[in-house]
């Protein structure tokens, strides 16, 4: 067992909750306080209601998601919102969110995982919000089928490539989740593949345009690992069990 406070105070520390930029939803940290012990850490990509049942049937103290609760803003407490926060609470099962903290992180990030599940070869950050850079890039020697076949075994599943850039791969910008609007700022970034979760029908034929390719590995896919990442870290520092919630979208 471990005391939820010193578990969120270190999550909030070595995250930088409170110094990293993100979207008003966000809402990042403990967003629903639980038992004041932990147990059993269950980490999922997001907070629905579905996920939240699953968590507590799988007798989790604290749930780690990545996309929080408040997506939408302040809702009534009703249908379905009502649901999960009531079997959370019955359950004394406390809530975590980390969207961007949690992306750029640079050793549990979303980003840095896949990174090293592909082989690339960090040179930086780039693609910048609120100044702050989300995504990486940097090298990557090696055919395109093989960096696809990379992907799709980093991801357990088919990728979608657009294959608008050159068939052998040299530099690569990478940035989970829904980055595909951004594939003009990855192109001026002079990388010649650019690899995101999902994005805009529209983005398909802009590659070929620019000249590089794009690849779509999922946006649930690609923002699995770094709540896995964290759920390790907090079993192997606080001695606590930890599962993983699989609730994938397809998307």
């Amino acid at each position: 067992m471990a005391k939820l406070s010193e578990i969120t105070a270190f999550l909030d520390e070595q995250l930088r909750i409170a110094e990293i930029p993100d979207y008003g939803g966000a809402v990042n940290g403990l967003q629903l306080e639980g038992n004041a012990e932990v147990a059993k850490v269950v980490a999922a990509v997001d907070a629905a209601a579905p996920v939240v049942e699953k968590a507590v049937a799988a007798g989790g103290d604290l749930m780690l998601v990545h996309h929080g609760m408040f997506w939408s803003g302040a809702q009534p407490l009703t249908g379905a919102n009502f649901r999960k926060i009531k079997a959370a609470m019955e359950a004394g099962m406390a809530i975590y969110s980390a969207h961007l903290p949690l992306d750029v992180h640079p050793e549990w990030g979303n980003n840095a995982c896949l990174a090293r599940a592909i082989g690339l070869e960090v040179e930086g950050g780039f693609l910048e919000f609120k100044g702050l850079p989300v995504g990486l890039v940097g090298g990557w020697e090696g055919e395109r089928t093989d960096l696809v076949g990379r992907l799709e075994s980093a991801v357990g599943a088919a990728v979608h490539l657009c294959p608008g850039g050159p068939e052998r791969v040299a530099r690569v910008g990478l940035c989970t989740g829904g980055a595909g609007s951004q594939i003009a700022e990855a192109a001026s970034a002079g990388v010649d593949t650019f690899i995101t979760g999902e994005g805009p029908h529209h983005t398909y034929g802009l590659a070929e345009e620019l000249g590089i390719n794009l690849i779509y590995a999922g946006h649930y896919a690609t923002e699995t690992f770094g709540v896995k990442a964290l759920a390790a870290v907090l079993a192997e520092r606080f001695g606590v069990e930890r599962a993983f919630v699989d609730h994938p979208t397809g998307l």
